[in-house]
């Protein structure tokens, strides 16, 4: 699976963007799909994850309540929708999926398959 990120820029605090992942060389519907970032200097960590054929998403703290990612089967996607934007949040953010049965989600090692990285600046 080749996987394409898009949707990174500059937006000011407050903010949104919308994140998209677009899969190719074989469906994904049936694969876990997430969402990591890395900061400059720091780890990789995990954003969020929607299960195999659209199970309940899973969200890191930090985000929760602000970022919604979903999936479109008959695309072969996954977006992130990032609203309410803090400086915090600045980072590369990268698509990754695994065909497994059982992962433990939040571990980026856990993943088969990665996206190049877009970058996301929050910054006024």
């Amino acid at each position: 699976v080749q996987l394409q990120a898009s949707g990174g820029g500059l937006v000011r605090p407050g903010g949104s963007l919308r994140l998209s992942c677009a899969a190719s060389g074989r469906t994904i519907s049936t694969d876990y799909m997430a969402w990591f970032r890395q900061a400059p200097g720091k780890e990789r960590e995990f954003v969020a994850v929607v299960g195999r054929n659209a199970g309940r998403p899973n969200y890191a703290d930090s985000v929760e309540g602000r970022f919604t990612i979903s999936r479109d089967n008959t695309k072969n996607t996954v977006d992130l929708q990032m609203n309410s934007l803090k400086p915090e949040d600045t980072a590369v953010y990268y698509c990754t999926g695994s065909p497994r049965a059982y992962i433990t989600y939040w571990n980026f090692n856990a993943y088969d398959y990665w996206g190049q990285g877009t970058l996301v600046t929050v910054s006024s």
